[in-house]
C-alpha cells in the first residue's frame, strides 16, 4: 500500500472511530503534557506527551500541531504504529525530531529561535479506544547585553521650568522585552509630573530580539551636581528574573552664582613694596562666572585681569586699598560682589644725622641718629668695621679718641617682614694733635758696630701729621718707607751703627707736635778667644798620633814578612817593596817629619818632638827621625 493510500485509509478510520467513540461511551484516554517548557535561545527543547488508554486501541495515531501567528494551527508531525513522518514545507521541517513508543511521544526542537515561542499541541487518536489532546507553551529566553548609559555632555540649567533630558539607557538583543528602571544615588526614580519623566522606545529586529531605549527626563537642582544616575534592566530567564546595572554617570549642572569670594593668592604673609601680588576671585556658580576687577576708590575704572586672576606687578604703598570683583549672571541678571583689603608695607630710606660726615675734637661727645619711616615696627643696629657697636636709632659717642674715628653705618630692618631693609652711614673724623706709641720714654737698643738698624715711627692725628727725623752720632741713615692713611702716617728709617747714636722723630700737625726718641749703644767687634787655637791644636795632635800608629803597624808587618822569608833579601827586592807604596824616591827613617800650623794668625802652638826641641811659633814641626 502506497503512503497516500495509507493516509486516506487512516483518515477514514479516524472518522469511523469518532463515530464509534460517540457510541462507545466507556472508551477514554488519559493524556499528560507540560503546560510550559522554558529554554534559552539556541538550545534544544523537548516536549513530552504521555498517554494511557482505558481499552487497548487496535489502531493508534499521534500528531503534533503548532499555533501560527494568525491563530490557526498547523500540523508539523504525524506517526502511527508503523511509521513516523515530519511534515514538509513548515517552519519546523528539518529542525524537529519525534521519538516515542505505545505510551509516550517526545517532540524535540533543535536550535530554538525566538519565533518558537508559541503553543505546541499533542493529539492522540486511538479510534474506538478514545482520543485526547494537550498543549504546551514553549517559552524562549534571550538575555540582553549589558546596558549602555550615556549622560548628556552639555550643562543642564536649574532655572528651567520643565524636566530636561539628562541620560539615556539602551538594552540590546533581549527576549522577552526587559524592563528599565532609573536610579539616583541608589534610590529608584518614580515618574512624577513636572519632576521625573521616562520615555521608552522599543524596536525588534528580524530575528525577534528586542532593543529597548529609555530616556530619563529630570528637573535638576544644585544638589544634583554631585549625584550619580544609573539604569537597571530586569529580564526573564528560565525559572528566574535577573537584573543588570549600568555604570553610574554624573551630570553637569548649571546654577547661578550667589556668593563670590576674593583673596590674595600670593605672596604668602605680608606684602612689601616691590612684590608681585596676585588676587583671585571664586564664585559658587557653575559654570564659573566672568569677573570684573575694580578698586573701591575707583569703581568705574576696570583693572586689567585674566579670567579670575588680577596680577599687580612691583607694588607700592599706593596699591593699598580695597579691591573688588563683580560677577553678573546672564540668566538672572543679578550682580554679586566679592572684596578684599590689600596693604602694601614700606620702609623708606634711612636718614642719618649728622649727614655724611662729622668732625669732632678729641674728648668731645656726639649723638648720631638713624631713622627710617615704615608702616611696621623697625629695628636698628649700628656697625663699625663690620662689628656691632650699638642698637636703637640713637648712637652715643663719648670722650672721642682717634679710635672713635671711622665709618659708622646703621641697618634698619622690619622684624615681622623679611626682606624689608634699609641702611645709612656717617663718617666721623676726630681732630687732634698727633699721638705716637712710646712717646713718653726713650727706647734703648744695642747693636754691633757696622750693622744697620730699622727704626719706625707711627703717628695718628687729624689733620694728617708729618714726620721728621733727627739722627745724631751715625755716619749714615736714610728713610726706607713712608705709609699714609686717612688719620695716620708711618715712617721707617735705617741707621748704620758706628758709635753712640741718638735718633728722634717728630710728628706735627696744626693741632700740635709729638716726639719719640731712640738711643743705640754700639757693640765693638771681638777677637778670637785663646782657647780656640788650643782646641784646634789638640785636634791636630790626635791626627799625628793616629798617623804614627799606622806607620808603626805597617813597619811591623814588613819586618814579619822579611823574617819569614816571604820577601827577597837583595837590594832589588827592597826597591820593589818600596815601589809598591810609592813611585817617588824612598824616604829614609831619619827624614820623616810632620808639619803642623795653627789656623788662627793671632796665636801659634809649639809642639814637642821626640827629641824634645822647641820650634819657632810661626813654623812648628815634630821631628820623627830620632
Amino acid at each position: 500500500m502506497d503512503p497516500q493510500t495509507r493516509e486516506f485509509f487512516v483518515m477514514e478510520a479516524v472518522t469511523r472511530a469518532e463515530y464509534v467513540f460517540v457510541l462507545s461511551v466507556g472508551a477514554a484516554v488519559d493524556l499528560t503534557i507540560e503546560d510550559v517548557v522554558e529554554v534559552y535561545k539556541g538550545d534544544k527543547a523537548e516536549i513530552h506527551c504521555q498517554y494511557a488508554f482505558t481499552e487497548e486501541p487496535t489502531m493508534l495515531m499521534v500528531q503534533w500541531f503548532v499555533r501560527k501567528r494568525d491563530g490557526n494551527r498547523e500540523r508539523i508531525s504525524y506517526s502511527d504504529r508503523e511509521q513516523q513522518k515530519v511534515d514538509d514545507d513548515t517552519d519546523y521541517t528539518g529542525r524537529i525530531t519525534v521519538t516515542g513508543d505505545d505510551v509516550r511521544e517526545t517532540l524535540i526542537i533543535h536550535n530554538v529561535q525566538v519565533s518558537d515561542d508559541r503553543e505546541f499541541f499533542c493529539q492522540v487518536n486511538g479510534f474506538v479506544a478514545g482520543n485526547g489532546e494537550g498543549k504546551t507553551h514553549l517559552k524562549v529566553f534571550a538575555p540582553p547585553q549589558k546596558p549602555v548609559i550615556e549622560a548628556v555632555d552639555s550643562g543642564i540649567s536649574v532655572t528651567k521650568d520643565y524636566p530636561s533630558k539628562i541620560a539615556s539607557c539602551e538594552v540590546r538583543d533581549c527576549f522577552p522585552r526587559p524592563n528599565i528602571t532609573w536610579y539616583r544615588n541608589r534610590v529608584a526614580l518614580i515618574p512624577k509630573s513636572g519632576q521625573v519623566n521616562v520615555v521608552t522606545l522599543l524596536s525588534t529586529d528580524s530575528s525577534g530580539l528586542h532593543t529597548v531605549e529609555s530616556e530619563l527626563q529630570y528637573k535638576v537642582s544644585k544638589e544634583d551636581r554631585e549625584a550619580h544616575f544609573y539604569c537597571e534592566v530586569s529580564y526573564l530567564v528560565p525559572g528566574a528574573v535577573r537584573t543588570a546595572e549600568s555604570r553610574p554617570v554624573n551630570i553637569i549642572v548649571h546654577y547661578p552664582t550667589t556668593n563670590v569670594e576674593m583673596w590674595k593668592e600670593s605672596p604668602e604673609g605680608l606684602v612689601k613694596e616691590g612684590d608681585t601680588v596676585e588676587l583671585r576671585c571664586l564664585g559658587d556658580g557653575n559654570p564659573p562666572p566672568d569677573f570684573i576687577f575694580t578698586r573701591e576708590q575707583q569703581p568705574d575704572e576696570e583693572l586689567d585681569a585674566y579670567a579670575n586672576s588680577l596680577v599687580l606687578m612691583d607694588v607700592t604703598r599706593g596699591h593699598s586699598g580695597t579691591y573688588q570683583c563683580r560677577s553678573l549672571d546672564m540668566g538672572t541678571e543679578e550682580e554679586v560682589i566679592g572684596s578684599t583689603q590689600l596693604t602694601v608695607h614700606y620702609l623708606d630710606p634711612a636718614v642719618v644725622v649728622p649727614k655724611d660726615s662729622e668732625v669732632m675734637q678729641k674728648g668731645e661727645r656726639l649723638i648720631a641718629t638713624c631713622n627710617a619711616l615704615s608702616s611696621l615696627d623697625t629695628s636698628t643696629v649700628w656697625y663699625k668695621d663690620d662689628v656691632e657697636v650699638g642698637t636703637g636709632h640713637m648712637l652715643l659717642l663719648n670722650n672721642a679718641t682717634f679710635d672713635t674715628a671711622g665709618e659708622y653705618y646703621c641697618v634698619v630692618t622690619v622684624p615681622t617682614l623679611r626682606g624689608l631693609q634699609t641702611s645709612g652711614s656717617v663718617h666721623i673724623i676726630v681732630q687732634g694733635a698727633p699721638e705716637m706709641k712710646d712717646a713718653d720714654r726713650e727706647i734703648v737698643m744695642s747693636e754691633k758696630v757696622g750693622r744697620w738698624v730699622n727704626l719706625s715711627c707711627e703717628a695718628r692725628g687729624h689733620p694728617q701729621p708729618t714726620i721728621t727725623w733727627n739722627v745724631i752720632g751715625s755716619q749714615g741713615w736714610r728713610e726706607v718707607s713712608n705709609k699714609v692713611t686717612e688719620d695716620s702716617i708711618q715712617s721707617v728709617v735705617t741707621v748704620k751703627v758706628t758709635s753712640d747714636t741718638n735718633v728722634s722723630c717728630n710728628a706735627t700737625n696744626k693741632e700740635g707736635t709729638e716726639m719719640k726718641s731712640y738711643y743705640i749703644r754700639p757693640i765693638p767687634l771681638v777677637s778670637v778667644l785663646p782657647n780656640t787655637a788650643a782646641e784646634g791644636s789638640g785636634v791636630i795632635i790626635v791626627v799625628i798620633i793616629v798617623c804614627i800608629l799606622l806607620l808603626a803597624i805597617m813597619g811591623s808587618v814588613i819586618y814579619f814578612l822579611y823574617k819569614k822569608g816571604k820577601l827577597p833579601c837583595g837590594r832589588s827586592g827592597k826597591q820593589e817593596i818600596t815601589n809598591v807604596y810609592s813611585t817617588k824616591e824612598p824616604v829614609r827613617k831619619d827624614d820623616i817629619v810632620v808639619e803642623m800650623k795653627a789656623d788662627k794668625t793671632e796665636e801659634s802652638v809649639l809642639l814637642k818632638g821626640v827629641n824634645g826641641d822647641k820650634k819657632p811659633p810661626n813654623d812648628q814641626y815634630i821631628d820623627l827621625r830620632k
